[in-house]
């Protein structure tokens, strides 16, 4: 690991693996995970490519700068263009998943000209997740966590009921437990680390996307029914069909707001995939890159 110091006054643990002369695949991991996320991808990927994985803003032993507007999407886009210039990496190939892949698609759309292809994994375009956190009951219901996450008194709750049990009730139980258990004892490591609940939180609750209670008559923002940009670059999207809080139908539509997209469906997989199927996904991922 590398503590690296980037133009945007934050500085990131860096997990880097491969030949940096090799083209760049960049790796950014979501809630409440940490650069392990891609435990299983790094050794396969880094055959050929330069990987580079960072513990972004909040998380880990990154910094945790204080204040709910630190987290707001385009500050961790910002980190992931400064990642990439400190590599000096021009274009890059971004992979990412959950949180990570909320930033990913806004880079895409910000910075099409850094990102040269797009592979996504359990994490929703933004145009089609608020419109289905509205319009569909059943997406609605499986996003109330992202009200209790938003909550100020969550991390009170925590205190008290300690992070161990914690890691119990909550993550644990979304997981199969033949998985999760060896890797316990290093998310405890990384959510005990001083202010870190509050900054990975704090992600929610700075993001703009409407979740309302399931008998809230919601006001409808205007651009969820203008014409949204394209995401152009090739896009591969790998969905585990068992996730319970983003369900298959954010994969509705997909193919009007992408340009060159390749969904692929892992259907004995959760929310967790790029660990709880790292055969499938790797093995998808190849299979992409060598048609484009």
């Amino acid at each position: 690991m590398q503590h690296i110091a980037l133009s945007t006054g934050i500085s990131l643990d860096v997990a880097t693996a491969g030949d940096p002369a090799h083209p760049a695949m960049i790796f950014l991991h979501g809630f409440p995970e940490s650069h392990r996320t891609w435990r299983h991808q790094f050794p396969d990927f880094a055959r050929d490519h330069f990987c580079i994985a960072p513990d972004q803003r909040g998380f880990a032993r990154s910094d945790k700068p204080q204040g709910v507007d630190q987290y707001t999407p385009e500050k961790p886009v910002a980190d992931l263009i400064a990642l990439a210039d400190h590599f000096a990496v021009d274009r890059f190939t971004l992979v990412a998943h959950d949180w990570g892949g909320a930033i990913a698609w806004m880079a895409a759309l910000r910075h099409p000209e850094r990102i040269e292809r797009l592979i996504i994994l359990n994490a929703p375009h933004p145009l089609i997740f608020q419109r289905s956190v509205l319009d569909d009951p059943a997406q609605r219901a499986a996003s109330q966590y992202i009200r209790a996450f938003r909550n100020p008194e969550l991390e009170g709750h925590i205190d008290r009921i300690g992070l161990d049990v914690f890691f119990d009730t909550s993550f644990a139980k979304h997981v199969d437990p033949a998985l999760i258990a060896p890797e316990k004892a290093a998310y405890l490591d990384e959510w005990s680390q001083p202010g870190a609940i509050t900054a990975m939180l704090n992600w929610y609750r700075a993001s703009a996307i409407q979740v309302p209670e399931m008998d809230e008559a919601a006001a409808r923002a205007p651009f969820l029914d203008a014409p949204f940009p394209p995401v152009t670059m090739p896009t591969l999207v790998i969905w585990g069909m068992h996730d319970r809080a983003l369900l298959p139908c954010q994969l509705d539509g997909l193919d009007a707001l992408v340009s060159n997209l390749t969904v692929v469906r892992i259907e004995d997989a959760g929310h967790f995939v790029p660990w709880e199927k790292p055969e499938a996904v790797n093995a998808a991922i190849r299979d992409w890159l060598a048609a484009n």
